[in-house]
């Protein structure tokens, strides 16, 4: 098994770094894929590899097909800019490096946050399984605007280890990414069809509280479990709200209440 790793990438030079080099010694090769970013991150990519392209964002998945389409073999390793492998999770895929190439389209593995400057076990975020080893021929990203996901076409295995994900240094950081996420949450809702609720708008965040915070033992996570529980409900509420506006745009829409 040789692997090329592909990295997705806006704006991200205070995280590109520690993923290419948790990269070094597991990867054969690394492609970078960035929607022209504003700061030193493409900079920061030629450092660690030759193959860096530029193009305009379209959605996470088409980015990364992108990526997958120019790697030199056909196990691609899947990182997002503010992830790295765990030294567990490195052994592990070395260990599979090691064998005969395995009978299996992809692996996942666990992932593991890191939220406000401390590690998140409960909240509904661990052991939040990703599939990111796969094999090209078999694996194909889908879902348009946002939450893309593998669509694999064979046995899946599991590899040991976390894949650890630096989610969000400060809440602030944290609001912009859900006020970016939310737009493109409704835009998606908007292109179904799918009309604004009064009923969701007043009682999905509420719900959604329950689920992180209580549910799923979110208060183990102390103070930022009740930050991800709250943020949560806050961006059902947004994205509920964007998605009347762009229903009240649209010719002929209505609203359910």
């Amino acid at each position: 098994m040789r692997i090329s790793a592909t990295i997705i990438t806006w704006n991200e030079e205070s995280n590109l770094r520690r993923a290419c080099e948790s990269l070094q010694g597991v990867a054969d090769e690394v492609i970078v894929v960035d929607s022209e970013s504003r700061d030193r991150t493409v900079e920061i990519a030629r450092q660690f590899t030759p193959h860096v392209y530029v193009q305009p964002f379209i959605d996470y998945s088409k980015q990364k097909n992108f990526a997958a389409s120019k790697s030199t073999y056909p196990w691609i390793l899947s990182l997002d800019a503010d992830e790295c492998l765990s030294d567990r999770l490195r052994r592990s895929i070395l260990d599979q490096k090691s064998v005969p190439e395995p009978p299996l389209a992809a692996f996942r593995c666990s992932r593991l946050a890191n939220y406000l400057g401390g590690w998140i076990h409960h909240s509904g975020w661990y052991p939040d399984y990703k599939v990111r080893l796969y094999h090209r021929d078999r694996a194909r990203w889908v879902g348009e605007y946002v939450h893309e996901s593998l669509a694999v076409d064979g046995p899946i295995g599991k590899l040991d280890g976390d894949l650890l994900h630096y989610t969000a240094a400060t809440v602030e950081e944290h609001i912009e990414r859900l006020n970016r996420y939310t737009t493109l949450a409704a835009r998606q809702a908007a292109a179904k069809g799918k009309k604004f609720s009064m009923w969701v708008c007043t009682t999905s965040p509420l719900l959604s509280f329950l689920k992180s915070y209580v549910f799923r033992l979110g208060f183990l996570d102390g103070w930022r479990g009740l930050s991800i529980a709250s943020l949560a409900a806050w961006y059902i509420f947004v994205r509920e709200v964007k998605l009347r506006e762009l229903n009240r745009a649209a010719p002929d829409a209505g609203e359910q209440v």
